[in-house]
């Protein structure tokens, strides 16, 4: 199985959305290049952000988010954003009414659950967690091997934070990998069992 990576933009201090999450300037750093990112080159970025990031995205076989980001996205019109073949949703509710069932999404109740439908539909490749509270809950109960974080220069003072509600301490190693990209740190941590 591959390995579960929790993964997002965050602020410098620690927030994924402002107050009225909104993720403000966080993902600034996905325009402000000139090498493109994704195949339509909407996103450009630097080429050390290219270099770190599109390694990284290429890996990813399932990612895992939570109702709220599905619902704030409108589920992407049905289709997993950054080319990703799967998408989990940790959710207490069913499918949207009129859902697409030929959707590649999943809609299931608990994050270990989540888990271990995304590490099968995944195989040996990442599965990907979305940061904020599901990415916490992950992270909580063990089953997060890394921490990726994309720490843009902007301080929010409030907001969602980047690892949601977790309570308990949570060791990582140090940074194994630090990439300036343009307006963006790129951070990459093993998590400490």
């Amino acid at each position: 199985m591959g390995n579960v990576v929790m993964y997002g933009s965050v602020s410098v201090d620690g927030f994924v959305a402002d107050g009225n999450d909104q993720p403000g300037p966080l993902f600034d750093w996905l325009t402000g290049g000139d090498v493109p990112l994704d195949e339509g080159g909407v996103l450009k970025v630097s080429q050390a952000s290219y270099d770190y990031t599109r390694a990284y995205w290429d890996r990813i076989g399932a990612t895992i988010v939570g109702r709220h980001v599905f619902d704030m996205t409108d589920g992407w019109d049905g289709i997993p954003p950054g080319g990703v073949a799967h998408v989990v949703v940790v959710t207490h509710r069913p499918a949207p009414e009129g859902w697409d069932p030929e959707a590649p999404f999943h809609f299931v109740d608990g994050v270990e659950a989540a888990v271990a439908k995304a590490q099968e539909l995944a195989g040996e490749r990442i599965v990907e967690v979305s940061v904020g509270d599901v990415g916490g809950q992950v992270l909580a109960a063990g089953l997060v091997d890394e921490v990726r974080m994309d720490v843009v220069p902007v301080v929010f003072g409030s907001g969602k934070r980047f690892f949601g509600s977790v309570h308990a301490q949570q060791l990582l190693g140090d940074p194994d990998v630090v990439i300036q990209g343009n307006r963006v740190l790129h951070l990459h941590y093993v998590v400490r069992r």
